[in-house]
């Protein structure tokens, strides 16, 4: 499985234009393939929306973003509307459960880039760190980048309100099972940028 993450930087206060026509243009486009979410920023880089979109592989993403743009109606006419645009394709860090519903209306991405090669060390500390902190609030997404941005992984978390993400995150502080702990020796890893959004579900988003 892999997820294509599309980042658009829109012109300021657009977005409810933006929203409209991605959501009319997508009620036909789902019938190739659901999106995994929709966000639109609330807190960090503001006028930003981020689609994320599940494939089984590559090869996949490439043949239904062709039949898409084949039927007419793909893509979105959001064009005069963006003044930036960035693709991501994203592999699991780490499995976690397949979300559902309603489990924000928050969403907190959190974005970390670190060293070269350090990859596997993350991947085996947070395998062994999540299952405490998810003991806390559940996680929607834990994913490494391959193509695009490298070195780097995405970590998403709902919250059902901004006090609820300010409780949580000083709980599982005090408990001392978060942050991972970085490793030691050879298997230690390091972080060199961090960066967080809080986001929130377009209407037609899955994931809400």
């Amino acid at each position: 499985m892999i997820y294509e993450m599309r980042t658009y930087t829109l012109k300021p206060r657009s977005i409810p234009e933006v929203l409209k026509r991605f959501g009319e243009a997508y009620d036909k486009r789902k019938s190739l393939s659901p999106l995994f979410a929709f966000w639109y920023t609330e807190i960090g880089p503001l006028n930003q929306i981020i689609h994320v979109w599940p494939y089984k592989d590559v090869a996949e993403r490439t043949r239904i973003r062709e039949e898409a743009v084949k039927g007419g109606n793909w893509p979105p006419k959001i064009r005069e509307f963006i003044t930036h645009m960035q693709s991501d394709i994203y592999y699991p860090l780490v499995d976690v459960p397949a979300p559902g519903g309603k489990v924000g209306p928050f969403f907190e991405m959190r974005t970390y880039t670190y060293s070269p090669g350090d990859t596997p060390k993350i991947k085996a500390i947070w395998e062994k760190a999540l299952p405490a902190r998810q003991k806390f609030s559940p996680i929607v997404g834990c994913w490494y980048s391959d193509i695009g941005a490298l070195n780097s992984f995405v970590h998403i978390w709902p919250y059902g309100s901004m006090n609820e993400r300010m409780d949580t995150r000083k709980k599982a502080t005090d408990a001392g099972i978060w942050p991972p702990k970085s490793g030691e020796g050879d298997a230690a890893y390091t972080l060199l940028t961090q960066e967080t959004k809080i986001l929130l579900a377009a209407p037609f988003s899955p994931l809400q």
